[in-house]
């Protein structure tokens, strides 16, 4: 795919999130709906992206990879809470206490650190199948390898580079810019969270959704700023076509939504 391509796929998905949050702003729909599209609209521009003879190596039971540092945006966190919440009551409070307890080891800790810490993500089951795989956030659909050993060696810290899927990792930043940049231009808070944190807030708070609907940063001490909010916004108005700072011309897809 092109660099334009890029942009058409980026504007188009904006488009529609911004559709969604227009019709939907003050109905419990707005966060199935929203989702419902960035998941589609995700496998969907895969498919036609993967790289040509680079099978991926991931499949169901593979948890290797699941020690990395998640984050994801209020929609996805919000709704993997309501996941959880619709679970069998024993399931959730099982997931709930893992969640808790993980939260303990990996809050405020940066992606380095999680990988040294091997912490297993509290939503992996026992038998490696993920507990909330339908709502899982962009940033899991979009890690992606290539080679089920390398991933091995470099959770035992042998190695570093992984020979991953950039199909994957540029459409999850395509799809997951477009939405923070619509939720942005909808006046929501529209940052990147740490999942555990972010999750054991959602679920402590039954009003949660509602406060975020109202415009509440409510995974405030979550947040995660790998990238500065003010770039991140001057880069989605560049990908949008309006005129930024001169001197920040990044790649389309560049990848803020880490």
């Amino acid at each position: 795919m092109t660099d334009d391509d890029n942009l058409r796929f980026f504007r188009a998905r904006h488009a529609s999130f911004c559709r969604i949050v227009d019709v939907l702003r003050d109905d419990d729909a707005l966060l199935p709906k929203l989702l419902d599209d960035a998941f589609d609209s995700f496998e969907q521009a895969l498919q036609a992206r993967m790289d040509a003879g680079a099978p991926v190596a991931c499949n169901r039971g593979c948890a290797t990879c699941c020690t990395v540092r998640v984050t994801a945006t209020a929609p996805e966190i919000l709704l993997i809470a309501r996941h959880l919440w619709e679970s069998e009551p024993d399931v959730c409070a099982r997931i709930v206490r893992r969640v808790a307890e993980a939260d303990m080891h990996t809050r405020f800790e940066d992606a380095q650190s999680r990988v040294a810490l091997r912490q297993p993500c509290p939503f992996i089951d026992d038998d490696g199948a993920c507990a909330i795989y339908p709502v899982r956030p962009l940033a899991c659909r979009g890690h992606a390898s290539h080679d089920r050993h390398a991933c091995e060696l470099a959770a035992c810290g042998r190695i570093d580079d992984i020979p991953h899927s950039v199909a994957h990792r540029m459409v999850r930043s395509l799809v997951q810019n477009a939405l923070q940049s619509a939720l942005r231009d909808a006046g929501y808070t529209w940052a990147s969270y740490e999942l555990n944190h972010a999750v054991i807030q959602a679920l402590s708070e039954p009003d949660a959704e509602l406060a975020w609907r109202a415009g509440e940063d409510v995974f405030a001490d979550a947040q995660v700023d790998d990238v500065s909010p003010a770039e991140m916004a001057q880069t989605f108005d560049w990908l949008k076509g309006i005129r930024v700072v001169p001197g920040l011309r990044p790649e389309p897809g560049y990848d803020i939504g880490r």
